[in-house]
């Protein structure tokens, strides 16, 4: 009996060396522990004391959600121009753009005299299954009225879009019929390929517009039909590619480049530096091979375009890029908005950032691109600024630079035919796509009647009465196109010749008509040939 006492005597002792070596350990980990430490608790931060004393002590209501998301985009303004806060609102076509695809019925659409008029049909999309065609007059999207309501395109958006597989129910007009259809919404996809054809024979062109989560994927499948129709020399075309996705751009160089070739790196403070090498053979690793570049082609182009300058494996022609060596990560908030902050920087093979300076804020940042046009740098070579400190040199022997964008291997000025004020306004106001849809409703059998886009660019002008129709128009949005120089008119009719291209075409028609007189392309075209 008393052997049985002697366990009972000795439990509380144990139990109490176990709480303090607990504690002890405790105490001791409490600085490698995330968040609040084990025996201390965080005291207010003077961001959320403000933000509290706002909510409980200010003389008027206010919406604390709208001043928190103020808060944190001033507090990014401080960091770098491309860490940014998304607001929870924009968080769903943020991603939408990134993951190439949304869900929607599937129609592009413009509001003409108030009237949501249907520009294309996605073809076997929702809409296109449903019976919906080009020329279409939506009246009513459900329940709700969108015709003579001056509804604006983003409340369009909201309607149309949805999620997959919901319903949507349309009332529309056709050749003044009253028609009214219910289906289905479905994954639309978002290209990033907008034009990939046979420029010459023997020679391919591929337009890229950014990098998305499938940009690769359709990147491939252009190359492998050009590559069915004859294809030995190619242009890729990245002006005005704002970036994206990094591996998307990484994987497209591997295509290119031969070997286990490094092609970028990346390395941050609390990101260990990361290579992204060549891992297979290249479907294109030995074809001639010319990359087109300006000032708005930047990030995830600019590693491609950096690596292949530097590895000696493409001739880059245009203007210089826009400079932007930053990596972002995206990271979800907990009222779902996100942040989009910058975690790394870039560099090409043989080490250059190309980032700009931006210690002195964001609109001295973004300025700068502006300042490239007043100081003649888009119009001569010789105006080019590259940083000379900041010089490298290729296993070849030539010299590139860092610090400011990638500086093209053949310079090509800027057009400034359709830089004048009236054409900028005619493209912000939409006149010249809604002329090139109402022309198409009506010659829809005239233009259908040539065969290739190739015929079109040579054989097409517009009549002395589809001009006049088109001032009136342009007059409509205030904008006098008969006061304008010849070589402005030229230059409007060739841009109107190529947006009727683009409603039979669709982008590829719009790029091989503007690809005739294209200067970057033709110098393009006359290196290959060399």
């Amino acid at each position: 009996m008393d052997n049985k006492k002697k366990p009972q005597v000795w439990l509380p002792l144990l139990f109490s060396i176990t709480l303090i070596i607990g504690m002890m350990l405790g105490y001791r980990m409490k600085g490698t522990m995330p968040g609040k430490n084990f025996f201390t608790v965080d005291k207010p931060r003077p961001m959320q004391e403000m933000l509290d004393l706002i909510q409980n002590k200010y003389v008027d209501e206010v919406k604390l959600n709208e001043l928190t998301d103020t808060a944190i985009a001033a507090i990014l303004s401080k960091l770098d121009p491309h860490s940014v806060f998304i607001s929870a609102e924009e968080v769903e076509s943020t991603n939408e753009d990134i993951a190439g695809n949304f869900f929607g019925i599937g129609v592009e659409f413009d509001v003409i005299d108030d009237t949501i008029n249907i520009m294309y049909v996605v073809p076997d999309g929702p809409s296109f299954k449903a019976g919906i065609e080009t020329g279409d007059k939506f009246i009513k999207v459900n329940d709700s009225l969108v015709a003579g309501v001056k509804i604006k395109s983003a409340t369009i958006k909201k309607l149309l879009r949805g999620g997959n597989g919901t319903s949507v129910k349309v009332d529309l007009l056709r050749s003044n019929q009253r028609k009214t259809l219910t289906f289905q919404r479905g994954i639309i996809p978002v290209t990033s390929v907008d034009a990939a054809y046979m420029i010459e024979p023997g020679t391919g062109y591929i337009r890229l517009n950014k990098f998305s989560q499938v940009t690769y994927r359709e990147f491939m499948q252009s190359l492998e039909k050009l590559k069915t129709q004859g294809l030995q020399k190619l242009i890729l075309d990245l002006r005005g590619n704002g970036g994206g996705v990094l591996d998307q751009a990484t994987e497209i160089a591997d295509e290119f480049l031969e070997g286990d070739k490094l092609i970028t790196y990346t390395e941050g403070k609390h990101f260990p530096k990361k290579e992204y090498r060549c891992k297979r053979p290249g479907m294109f690793e030995k074809g001639a091979l010319v990359l087109l570049a300006d000032e708005g082609t930047a990030s995830a182009s600019e590693i491609l375009i950096g690596a292949l300058q530097d590895w000696n494996r493409a001739t880059i022609v245009g203007r210089r890029s826009f400079g932007k060596g930053l990596v972002q990560e995206q990271y979800d908030l907990s009222n779902g908005s996100a942040l989009r902050l910058t975690v790394a920087r870039y560099y090409t093979p043989v080490g250059r950032s190309i980032q700009r300076p931006y210690s002195n804020g964001e609109k001295a940042y973004y300025d700068e691109i502006l300042k490239r046009f007043h100081d003649g740098e888009v119009l001569s070579v010789d105006s080019v600024k590259n940083d000379t400190t900041k010089m490298y040199k290729t296993p070849n022997g030539k010299i590139v630079y860092g610090g400011g964008g990638i500086t093209p291997d053949v310079f090509v000025a800027l057009d400034t035919a359709g830089m004048d004020t009236a054409v900028s306004k005619l493209y912000m106001t939409g006149a010249m796509a809604d002329f090139a849809y109402e022309y198409y409703i009506q010659n829809k059998a005239a233009l259908q009647a040539y065969k290739t886009t190739k015929a079109f660019a040579e054989q097409f002008s517009l009549s002395d009465d589809h001009w006049k129709r088109f001032e009136m128009m342009a007059n409509k949005d205030s904008v006098q196109i008969n006061t304008l120089s010849q070589k402005v008119k030229n230059e409007l009719a060739f841009k109107l010749k190529a947006s009727l291209a683009r409603q039979v075409w669709r982008n590829e028609g719009f790029y091989e008509v503007l690809n005739t007189k294209d200067d970057a392309v033709t110098q393009a075209l006359l290196l290959l040939k060399k």
